[in-house]
Formats: structure tokens, sequence, C-alpha cells
């Protein structure tokens, strides 16, 4: 599936129908699992968005901590496209280091974590470092940066990610950074006490965890978005929860912030 446009709702002052691309609908289903005054640990790309949407809207008591060692309590100050961006720093809490970020981690002091993947498997482990099977014939991703920390000590793990088949795999070829491990009891039994993915935000729909076996189960779809297309572009046979909601669509006000921050479509394109 590529972005395509979805019709938004129309609200009473609207004179046309809105278009929305597949990013800014994940940008808003995940903003909006942000909870007022929580801690929130911010990757890159599409969580940047959310986060800010999250401030703008819902949320403005949320503390965004950013891998850098920037900490804001207000929303950027114009557009930006990385964490480092100048108007992420300017008038930030603080702007430290890595260490300092990564304290509050270890500490249990961040509330929800935000990541993506270029591989997710049935239990919400995440690959980022390499893709293949034979040494000689990997191909060499960027690597954890702090996404391993972020999943394992954050109280709750939102992903990010397009679903794709080639994506969404049986096993992941490598546990950059650990969901549910092999399920159950898995986290508990290796020392990561509490915390896990929470929710998988994809291009389709929407991904969470049964309580006991921890295995990922579609709890959501997107508009016109059907159940055999998800299954399709999943590996591994996807179970799927009794009740299947809709996701509701991205609001006026939601797309015009998410616009204003990236008013080139950079990153929901």
């Amino acid at each position: 599936m590529d972005s395509g446009f979805f019709k938004a709702p129309i609200l009473a002052e609207d004179k046309e129908i809105m278009e929305y691309t597949a990013g800014e609908l994940m940008v808003t289903t995940a903003a909006r699992m942000i909870s007022d005054g929580n801690v929130v640990f911010v990757g890159m790309r599409l969580p940047l968005l959310a986060f800010l949407l999250a401030k703008e809207t819902h949320a403005p008591n949320a503390i965004g901590l950013f891998e850098n060692g920037v900490v804001r309590d207000i929303p950027a100050l114009a557009p930006i496209v990385t964490m480092g961006d100048p108007p992420n720093l300017s008038h930030a809490l603080l702007c430290g280091d890595m260490m300092e970020v990564m304290g509050y981690l270890q500490k249990g002091r961040v509330d929800v974590g935000f990541i993506g993947g270029a591989q997710i498997d049935r239990f919400g482990n995440l690959n980022t470092t390499w893709i293949g099977p034979e040494k000689d014939r990997r191909i060499r991703l960027p690597g954890s940066g702090g996404a391993a920390d972020i999943a394992s000590l954050s109280h709750k793990l939102l992903v990010i990610m397009t679903h794709q088949k080639r994506r969404f795999v049986e096993k992941v070829d490598y546990v950059t950074s650990p969901g549910y491990g092999s399920g159950s009891s898995w986290r508990r039994d290796i020392g990561l006490v509490g915390g896990g993915p929470q929710a998988v935000i994809t291009t389709l729909g929407v991904l969470r965890f049964d309580s006991v076996t921890k295995e990922a189960m579609l709890t959501q779809v997107h508009p016109s978005i059907s159940l055999d297309q998800v299954k399709q572009e999943t590996g591994w046979d996807l179970k799927v929860a009794s009740e299947i909601t809709c996701t509701p669509e991205p609001t006026t006000e939601e797309l015009n912030i998410i616009r204003t921050y990236d008013p080139h479509g950079f990153w929901t394109k």
C-alpha cells in the first residue's frame, strides 16, 4: 500500500473535505496515546510530530526528552526535521547530553517511549541493526542509538512503522530493541520489570498485545483498509481481537498543526 489519501470528516466550518496521508493518520493516532503530564522519550521521524501534536492539543503538560540531551516542556518554536534543529533547542528546559536523558530512563521516570524499526515480530521485538541471515549478505542498518534503552526501560512503548510483510516478520533477524522476547513472562524472567510495547501504529491499523501470551493482535484498522489487507502484509498468522474498531480520522485542527511543523510533508508524505 502506498501513502495514498483518505477522506477526512466534514466539520461544520469546513467548505471542503480535507485529504490526509497515511503518515498524518499515523501521527494523529500515536499522539492520542500520549496523556497530559506524560514524560515522553521522543524518537526521530514521525514520533517528533506526534509529540508536538499532543502538546498542541490534549497534552499541554507533557514533557519531551530527546536523545541528543534536550528536554522540552513547550513545543518547538518552528518546523523541525530532526531533534537537533535550532527550533527544538531554543527555549528548552535543558540542553544537556545523552547520558543525562538516558539517566531518566534508568531511574524509571519515562512514561512513554516512541520508536520505529526496520523489522518487528509477533512479540514486538524490533530490529534496526541488520537484515539477512548470512553474514556476507547482510544489509547493515543504523543500529540502536538509544532505542534498546527506550524499549527496555520506558513504562510503555509505542512503535510506529510502515506495515509491509518484509517488515512484519515471524522472527526478526536481530533483536535491537526488546519487546516481549519469546512471549509470556520473558521480560520479567530476564529482569525487565514492567514496560514493553503497548501499541504498534502502522500504515494499516493498530496492533496491541495479549495480556497473557504477549503476542501482537490487530485491534484497529484505518479507514478504507480491510482485514485481509492487514493479514496479507503480515508475515505470521496475525491474531485478531474479538472486536475491531476503525481508527478515528484526523480533525482539521490536527492536520493544520501537523502541517505547521511539517509544511513540506518531509516525514508524512
